[in-house]
This record gives structure tokens, sequence and C-alpha cells, in this order.
């Protein structure tokens, strides 16, 4: 079972290191860049560590959002559920004072390290698609739950499904 594990790790590293060299169009580029180019921080200028985020302020009540959802073992926005991070984003162009965070989340299958990583790279995943759709990436802050906050607290296929997802929170 570790075995497998360090072999999934090492593909991961594998990947993001792909990732992060392919070519993006630059400020003036018409139109928007897929997010699965954008998954490595450093194309958005890093994304901020725990201690330089800044305090969220106060949450703002009444205004939800449907999660997004994710496959199995994976970080990459799905076509379904771009229009769910276009919605969000249509929110943060009209009230351009708020901050919004997305928050990552993943089944409890996997060890507690692996699956905050996973939430942090989901919830970077989001990020990099507001951001392609011209949302200020300093308004969009990400943290990760791992598998500590679960919307469906079964043990079964369903309820891994539901809480492999980024919520967001908005705040002023």
């Amino acid at each position: 079972m570790k075995r497998l594990i360090g072999l999934v790790m090492l593909s991961m590293v594998v990947v993001l290191a792909l990732t992060g060299c392919r070519s993006t169009q630059g400020e003036g580029g018409a139109g928007v860049q897929d997010p699965n180019d954008l998954i490595d921080p450093a194309l958005l200028g890093g994304d901020l560590p725990l201690g330089e985020r800044t305090a969220f302020g106060q949450q703002v009540l009444g205004v939800t959002f449907e999660p997004v959802r994710f496959a199995y073992d994976s970080f990459q926005v799905q076509d379904t559920e771009r229009a769910k991070i276009k919605c969000a984003a249509d929110y943060m162009s009209h009230n351009p004072t708020l901050t919004l965070v997305a928050e990552g989340n993943c089944d409890e299958r996997g060890s507690h390290e692996y699956n905050l990583s996973l939430g942090e790279r989901r919830a970077l995943a989001v990020r990099a698609y507001l951001v392609g759709l011209g949302i200020d990436a300093g308004r969009v802050q990400t943290l990760s739950y791992g598998e500590e906050r679960p919307a469906n607290p079964g043990h079964d296929e369903a309820a891994w499904a539901a809480n492999r997802r980024v919520d967001f929170s908005l705040y002023k």
C-alpha cells in the first residue's frame, strides 16, 4: 500500500512539473485560458502562504454557490463544473470589495497529509479558473480541509462523491 501511495505521489509530481512547463497567453491575450494550464501556482504569482493570508474579515451570509465537484483522486476542473465557477466569478465581478476563499475538500480515503495536499490542489485549480475569468488573484485565497469537513458523513461511493469538492466562502 505504501508503495502504491509513493508511486501515485511521484506521478503527481511529474504531472505538476509538466503542467508548469506549458505556455500560456500573456495578460494582453484574448479569451479565457484553460484553467488546467494554470494549476502551477507559479503561473499565478504563487499562492499566499498561510501566514501571509489576509484575515478573512466578516463572512458574507446569504450568498451561496454550488460546490465544484471533482473525480476521484483528481484536481482537474471538469467541463460540467465550469458553469459553477463562472457563477462565482460573475458575482465577484459585480462585488469588487469582496474576497473569495476556495475551500478544498476530499473524501476520507487517503492519508491525512495526502488529502490536505489534494484539497489544496483542488482549491488552486478553482482559483486558477477564476483568475482566468478575470478575477484579481489577490481577491481569491485558498484553504484545504482535506477530509475534515465532509458534506456527507457516509462511507460509500455516494458520500465520497459528495465530499470531493471545493466550497466557496465570501468575506467583506
